[in-house]
């Protein structure tokens, strides 16, 4: 079966016939050497004439050609993007609520921009609708979604960390991931966030509940939050850390805390 597939480790090693899959949007990608091969404008070519949206194709690629730097992550956008204003502008939601679902994962990642840069939206619907994308099983969907509204979750901070703070006790630990990652002071290939980098115990309500959870995926990100915070705030990390290694000496508070005194300790 496809689905168990471990995915070549160099593009080059990827089977003619996969690639093939992955560009028609068939198969999901099995890792990020995959993640990376996926030719996206096929994949849109494809996604686009397998629903009778074939004019939808032009103006995206116009806008993809104009990118000063093209990269996975770039092109994503872009198409994500372009497709969420061509539905705009054609009435056209029949065919964005087709996207969330789709087998091909990279497309799951444009559905998410089509979502989390809708202007429409207030931020309390996006987050909602964004739950779907953050309890996908893919990586590369898991990802992208929470840099799809970090910028709404920077502009509404406060409003922001209360929705997220409910998040910390969803059964789904990418949905408890979602709830830290998104709101790193620092984060990974997206602006800081400058209220939490200057006063980082604002984001104590998603943190505390965190600090002894199960899932090393949540540990690593609640771990790199802190780190993230160290770098402006160092007292105020050591003081959580101390705290926390007082109240909750579990061997998971244990491991967070050695990931978010990493800098420190350097």
């Amino acid at each position: 079966m496809t689905e168990k597939r471990k995915g070549a480790r160099s593009i080059k090693d990827i089977p003619p016939d996969i690639l093939e899959q992955l560009n028609r949007g068939e198969i999901e990608t099995a890792n990020l050497t995959e993640w990376l091969a996926v030719d996206q404008r096929r994949l849109l070519e494809n996604l686009l004439l397998q629903n009778n949206r074939a004019h939808y194709l032009k103006p995206i690629l116009e806008n993809v050609d104009r990118l000063k730097k093209q990269t996975v992550n770039t092109v994503n956008e872009t198409i994500g993007m372009g497709l969420l204003h061509l539905a705009v502008q054609n009435t056209d939601d029949e065919f964005l609520q087709k996207l969330p679902t789709h087998p091909a994962d990279l497309v799951r990642c444009w559905a998410a921009y089509t979502i989390g840069r809708n202007p429409d939206l207030p931020l309390k619907e996006k987050l909602k609708r964004i739950q779907l994308f953050a309890a996908d099983s893919h990586f590369g969907v898991r990802e992208i979604c929470w840099m799809t509204v970090r910028p709404d979750i920077s502009r509404n901070l406060d409003e922001s960390l209360s929705v997220l703070s409910e998040w910390t006790r969803h059964n789904n630990e990418n949905v408890r991931r979602f709830a830290s990652e998104s709101t790193r002071p620092r984060g990974v290939w997206c602006e800081h966030i400058d209220a939490l980098k200057q006063n980082p115990g604002l984001g104590l309500k998603i943190l505390e509940p965190l600090r002894s959870d199960s899932s090393r995926y949540v540990q690593d990100s609640v771990g790199n939050w802190l780190n993230d915070a160290s770098k402006s705030q160092p007292e105020f990390v050591v003081e959580i850390c101390d705290e926390w290694l007082r109240e909750s000496p579990t061997k998971e508070t244990q491991y967070i805390i050695k990931k978010a005194l990493r800098t420190l300790r350097k």
